[in-house]
């Protein structure tokens, strides 16, 4: 998928399946999938997405050959920010559509793949604490 290329409410659905069902194509795990994939599981009540996202990431990871280590695969602090940007960035929008959304969403800081060190250091944020559990920013407090 191309850096610029504006997801369609059909692609937010199949980047989520996709992830869930462990069939998406490593290459299209993009940092705008990521955020997608956030959507999807925000969207669906039968899943909580602090709960159930971290076991898909990890899952996905695994099928796709990426090991989830204290070095790769998951991260806890990266995956829970996100979640609370994309939920944050989708109730602030009601009247949108999830792809008007996610597109505003991914054309603001949050489309930088290091919008997380305007509040993070980088040796807090990619510490094994971080990677393994929630830790708190360092430098601002999140915005939501």
């Amino acid at each position: 998928m191309p850096p610029h290329h504006r997801l369609t409410d059909a692609d937010i659905a199949r980047i989520g399946e996709g992830v869930r069902d462990l069939t998406l194509p490593k290459p299209e795990w993009t940092h705008a999938a990521h955020f997608a994939a956030a959507v999807w599981v925000i969207d669906h009540s039968d899943l909580i997405p602090e709960r159930d996202m971290p076991g898909l990431i990890r899952a996905y990871n695994e099928a796709t050959g990426v090991a989830n280590t204290d070095a790769s695969g998951y991260h806890e602090t990266i995956t829970l920010a996100s979640i609370r940007a994309a939920r944050a960035w989708l109730e602030a929008r009601p009247t949108l559509t999830r792809a008007e959304a996610l597109a505003q969403l991914l054309a603001g800081p949050y489309g930088r793949s290091d919008w997380l060190l305007a509040h993070w250091t980088k040796p807090r944020l990619f510490s094994v604490e971080a990677r393994r559990a929630w830790v708190e920013p360092d430098l601002a407090p999140l915005p939501f």
